[in-house]
């Protein structure tokens, strides 16, 4: 099955009571027992619940896992992983990542006695140089977030498989339809699926996607035990979104490309930052690892100039100044005051993120309304 029929039918059937095309939402906390352990696999929906497992079927599906979770919230589900994880334990990490992933490794771990490193993966060889024997996981962003920084998936799952070391990706930004990581070698794949997975800014999900079973019983059971699970509304929601995942990011990315240029050729523009450029750095990895460049890019004004930023950011009409990414609507952020803020100025400025530094994620609109939208606002 190719992907584009994946993300209607894959991993899902018709419901068995009455033959119902889109799964019901099963509005239940509770389920029925004939005797004491003897159900129709659903005893509480903590646990399980029957509009969750389609979702997570259709995850495991488009993402060519075997095993698939949904969760609570991104951050929900990024939880789970590092709870794998035993005090002592190290992790090695992307530096430029999302600030909410940052907060949690260092204000939430590091307490529990897990450390963490930071680092550009950009050349791969140079995580071999933050391995030793407490080293458990490395995780990965790959476009980064918000510098869109390419990764070698690849490179990365040697060298963690060379070590016997878990590889995580945070592939929210690609979404399988144009990187799946666990083809590339990942042992899983973690979404934001309150993003493009969802695509209409209309639910919070985080999701978890992995190939092992034994990996994929010990991520089920921090899941259930720590209860960060979403609803059965919310399942219906992303499942829905999922179903045009493939013609969603055809216009996220064609838009992306046309803006990306357009920018790149403007004379107030200093820097783009799109892998989709040539003279991007490591544009040749992200060409042999992905199917498309996508809607996601950041840029800055000639002089590095804060108030500009600002003054662009809140002169938009079409694009509306907000947090999150990845819905239909065309959405424009700035990192050092919102989505990583949490991360302190000299961490983040180390990794490109100034304050000048404007974060767009473009929309499925017209892309001729979006340019002038840009252009009355730079102007």
């Amino acid at each position: 099955m190719k992907f584009n029929t994946k993300t209607i039918h894959g991993g899902q059937q018709h419901d068995p009571a009455y033959g119902a095309v889109m799964p019901p939402i099963y509005q239940t906390s509770t389920y029925a027992q004939t005797t004491p352990g003897g159900h129709k696999g659903f005893e509480y929906s903590r646990t399980h619940n029957p509009t969750r497992k389609a979702l997570e079927d259709s995850f495991a599906s488009i993402e060519n896992g075997k095993f698939g979770l949904a969760f609570g919230s991104g951050l929900a589900a990024i939880d789970a992983v590092i709870k794998l994880l035993k005090p002592g334990d190290e992790v090695i990490s992307t530096n430029d990542l999302y600030g909410g992933t940052y907060r949690l490794f260092t204000k939430i771990f590091e307490d529990f006695g897990i450390k963490f490193h930071f680092i550009g993966m950009e050349n791969a060889d140079k995580v071999e140089d933050y391995i030793n024997e407490n080293t458990k996981l490395i995780w990965v962003e790959t476009p980064t977030n918000p510098m869109m920084n390419i990764i070698d998936i690849k490179a990365i799952a040697a060298i963690s498989k060379k070590h016997n070391l878990l590889l995580a990706v945070d592939n929210t930004f690609a979404t399988p339809y144009l990187q799946r990581p666990l083809d590339l070698g990942a042992d899983i794949v973690m979404h934001s699926a309150t993003k493009y997975l969802g695509g209409h800014s209309d639910v919070v999900m985080g999701a978890l996607i992995v190939k092992d079973e034994k990996l994929a019983e010990r991520l089920y059971f921090i899941q259930n035990a720590s209860g960060a699970v979403c609803g059965p509304q919310d399942s219906f929601l992303v499942l829905r979104g999922i179903k045009t995942l493939h013609i969603r990011m055809q216009r996220h990315c064609e838009n992306g490309e046309t803006i990306a240029k357009y920018l790149k050729n403007h004379p107030k523009i200093e820097k783009v930052y799109w892998p989709g450029f040539e003279d991007h750095p490591n544009h040749k990895v992200a060409r042999e690892q992905m199917d498309g460049y996508g809607g996601m890019i950041s840029f800055i004004t000639k002089g590095s100039d804060y108030n500009k930023a600002i003054q662009i950011i809140e002169s938009l009409k079409i694009f509306t100044l907000a947090e999150s990414l990845g819905g239909v609507e065309s959405l424009a952020g700035h990192p050092a005051s919102m989505t990583h803020a949490s991360i302190p100025k000299e961490e983040r400025e180390k990794t490109g993120v100034v304050d000048s530094l404007i974060r767009l994620s473009v929309g499925i609109e017209d892309v001729d309304d979006l340019i002038a939208d840009l252009n009355q606002a730079i102007d």
